[in-house]
């Protein structure tokens, strides 16, 4: 019985059988090595007109609101404020260096913040009238400040640096926390410039002035309004 030796396929037979593939092989293979070529021309921006030819299209498919709750709003907005912070937040990873992993956002913030009188608690002895009802005395609670918003279509990232290991990641997931984080210091920021501005004071003046005028239309010569 003879036994028949396979010898190793020189690199050259490896050349030919390639050669030999068929062009339905062949033809889809370079059609997709070609788009990809194209899309990393147009990521890198070798190639202009790119972004015209592969353009994005934004289809809103969001369902309708679902109502979560209903409350009855008994205060009086006194004083409102437009305030604008520019965020600068930065996020390091020990005994990294920031080009290998690490970000920064420059982010402009526009956003609004109000102070108001809360109106619905009052009772009784809050609100006195004398015998002849030419005279009212009102205690109110002081004003207070509401949670700060920030108008998206006033507000932009300015710029965003990102390290190599945060550039890989953002490839194959979101990071919608990086955007919650300067977001929420941008409220805070706003929150802060809102109290050190006066604003609850400025509705107190003007919840005052509004009771006067209120009271004084409906007959009363004497007005008065106290905040404890």
């Amino acid at each position: 019985m003879t036994t028949t030796e396979t010898k190793p396929r020189r690199p050259l037979d490896i050349k030919r059988s390639a050669r030999r593939l068929p062009w339905w092989i062949k033809l889809p293979a370079a059609l997709v090595m070609a788009m990809v070529l194209i899309l990393l021309a147009g990521q890198l921006r070798l190639l202009p007109g790119l972004d015209d030819l592969f353009g994005s299209e934004t289809n809103d498919r969001t369902g309708p609101a679902v109502l979560k709750s209903l409350r009855d709003m008994s205060r009086y907005e006194g004083a409102a404020g437009s305030y604008q912070v520019v965020v600068d937040l930065e996020k390091d990873a020990k005994f990294l260096p920031d080009a290998i992993r690490g970000t920064r956002t420059l982010f402009v913030a526009s956003g609004t913040a109000s102070a108001y009188v809360e109106l619905g608690g009052l009772k009784q002895d809050n609100v006195r009238v004398d015998e002849k009802r030419t005279s009212a005395t009102l205690v109110l609670p002081h004003a207070k400040l509401a949670k700060a918003t920030i108008d998206p279509d006033r507000s932009y990232t300015v710029s965003k640096q990102r390290g190599l290991l945060d550039r890989l990641g953002d490839l194959f997931t979101d990071n919608p926390g990086g955007e919650q984080a300067v977001n929420k210091l941008a409220v805070k920021h706003i929150g802060d410039a809102a109290k050190d501005s006066g604003l609850t004071a400025r509705a107190e003046r003007n919840t005052t002035a509004m009771l006067e005028g209120l009271l004084t239309s409906l007959g009363f010569e004497k007005v008065t309004v106290r905040y404890a």
